[in-house]
């Protein structure tokens, strides 16, 4: 009796567990489709009625996932991240950029997934650090600035997350505004620049693109880096 005790408090535990991540999926799915448009984000009407992020960045609060279900792993923090940084921008709103304020990345915290964390333990530690192979994170995580890959009315979820980071990926590397392509000249974003060991693991970063570019670029382009565009990625 004992055994089926524990087994069945277990199956208990499991069964919630999944039901609270896929109940945060949908949620997720529900408000980004509300609140973004064209890469863009409403934060005028989301903190005019924050209740649907305060919601959720507290159901986030309760959940807890482990890298044993690396796709359910991954969604979980991507979403979280990006809903954080809207959450971030909106108790500030309204600011011209999210590095107006301070600490925004590295010094602010929030309690999610157990544990007090900041952006930047999200991105690097969280995600960059348990999955050194997977460069595409960069394309999905977004940072409230135009420099950034745009953000997407869906939430990402396990079932299909493969796909959204191969689309996403392969929308922004062939996105000319994106990677700026002038005849034997390519001007990259800064995304490259900062995170080019996560490109270049195998291989040179013309070789890395070139496995998403609809044209490929020439393998001696000369390649030089364009400012980021910090400004609000606002409606």
């Amino acid at each position: 009796m004992k055994i089926l005790y524990t087994l069945t408090t277990i199956l208990f535990f499991v069964t919630a567990q999944a039901q609270s991540t896929q109940t945060y999926f949908t949620e997720a799915n529900s408000f980004f489709n509300k609140h973004v448009k064209n890469g863009r984000v409403d934060y005028k009407a989301i903190k005019a009625n924050p209740s649907q992020l305060d919601g959720l960045i507290a159901s986030a609060e309760k959940i807890r996932v482990t890298t044993s279900k690396p796709k359910e792993y991954q969604a979980f923090w991507i979403n979280t991240y990006n809903l954080l940084v809207i959450k971030g921008i909106v108790s500030k709103y309204p600011v011209k950029q999210p590095l107006s304020i301070k600490g925004f990345f590295d010094k602010i915290t929030y309690n999610v997934g157990g544990t007090s964390t900041t952006l930047n333990n999200i991105e690097h530690k969280f995600l960059r650090g348990k999955f050194t192979n997977e460069p595409r994170f960069h394309f999905v995580l977004v940072c409230a600035g135009l420099g950034c890959p745009p953000i997407i009315n869906e939430a990402y979820i396990p079932s299909k997350l493969e796909a959204q980071l191969q689309r996403q990926t392969s929308k922004a590397i062939n996105n000319p505004n994106f990677i700026k392509v002038k005849g034997k000249k390519v001007q990259f974003s800064q995304i490259f620049e900062w995170y080019n060991g996560d490109f270049t693991k195998n291989g040179t970063l013309v070789e890395y693109v070139n496995k998403y570019r609809k044209e490929p670029l020439d393998p001696k382009t000369k390649v030089s880096y364009y400012p980021y565009d910090w400004s609000l990625n606002t409606l």
